[in-house]
């Protein structure tokens, strides 16, 4: 498989290349895969491979001595939540090679046989926000799609999401490629609360009693103090984001499923920037830090927002009993 970059040709977007490389056994994956690592080598490039597990260990295997010279992340546990790929990994490694002069080559495996269900909106909404989050950018970003463990539904959204695909029989454009019509498509409202829920509101003036109601719920449910204090940072993040910007009034609910703590906020506020959350702010703005910071912390971050309102619900695992 051809996996090279050639600056100018079609399905580069300012600067970005974003192909989706569709492969079918272990095989045809590090044939797609050892090549484009071993171009950027050849070239200097900085390079990284953010893969789950089992394909970071055969790439390991594949390159030999030369993995010593690229960056290596097991997806599986630095992008377990979607939202923390892109400010926790992709922008950290492009941003340390700013202004080197040459172009970042990171191969991206976001979506793999055995994400859940529950997922996988967050994650192909990652594939789509790509496309705006580094538009302009020197950076090839390689995205592997296993056609034979994923649903028909999940590559035709990669090729919606992804500008050029490529695959045995070469490199192509993508008739199909509209990324808003993703973002639209998966900003799904969420399923409701179980009845078992308990359900609060705060505003400015309860913010200390939801908090502290929030983490005894936690305590409650065995979690360690290390997760209180995270559930203590991230409620206080999302009502003070309710209290600030959605009405003055944050509606949360908490309760316990399948081995983990689930709680979400509600409020009147609208979010109209998808990136939300997917990118780092700098010092100078003092809005937007409070998702971000969530998306650091939380198992798993799910968001539908529109004109009438906006729900964000998090996920934090339990401990094993």
């Amino acid at each position: 498989m051809n996996t090279g970059t050639a600056q100018g040709e079609p399905g580069v977007q300012d600067g970005f290349e974003h192909p989706a490389l569709f492969y079918s056994g272990p095989d045809e994956y590090l044939a797609g895969t050892v090549p484009f690592i071993e171009a950027a080598l050849d070239a200097d490039e900085p390079v990284a491979a953010a893969v789950p597990r089992h394909n970071l260990d055969a790439l390991r295997d594949a390159l030999g001595s030369d993995a010593e010279r690229v960056m290596l992340v097991d997806m599986s546990d630095a992008g377990a939540n979607p939202g923390r790929i892109i400010p926790g990994v992709l922008k950290s490694f492009i941003d340390a090679h700013k202004g080197e002069g040459h172009r970042v080559r990171i191969i991206g495996e976001p979506i793999w046989p055995g994400r859940s269900e529950i997922e996988y909106p967050a994650c192909v909404q990652h594939e789509a926000l790509l496309n705006l989050a580094f538009s302009g950018r020197p950076v090839t970003k390689l995205c592997p799609y296993d056609t034979e463990g994923l649903s028909e539904q999940t590559i035709a959204d990669a090729r919606a999401t992804h500008p050029l695909l490529i695959d045995s029989t070469g490199r192509h454009l993508s008739e199909q490629f509209d990324p808003d019509r993703i973002l639209d498509a998966y900003n799904r409202p969420l399923d409701a609360a179980p009845k078992r829920a308990v359900e609060r509101s705060a505003d400015r003036h309860t913010l200390d009693n939801a908090r502290w109601f929030a983490t005894s719920y936690g305590r409650a449910a065995g979690m360690s103090s290390m997760q209180l204090i995270d559930l203590e940072i991230v409620i206080t993040e999302l009502l003070t984001n309710s209290i600030s910007h959605g009405g003055g009034e944050g509606l949360f609910r908490i309760w316990a499923e399948d081995s983990q703590l689930v709680c979400e906020v509600s409020d009147a506020g609208h979010i109209t920037d998808p990136l939300a959350g997917r990118m780092p702010t700098d010092d100078s703005q003092f809005h937007g830090r409070g998702l971000v910071l969530v998306n650091q912390i939380v198992d798993l971050l799910l968001v539908h927002t529109s004109p009438r309102g906006t729900t964000v619900r998090f996920y934090l695992r339990l401990p094993a009993a």
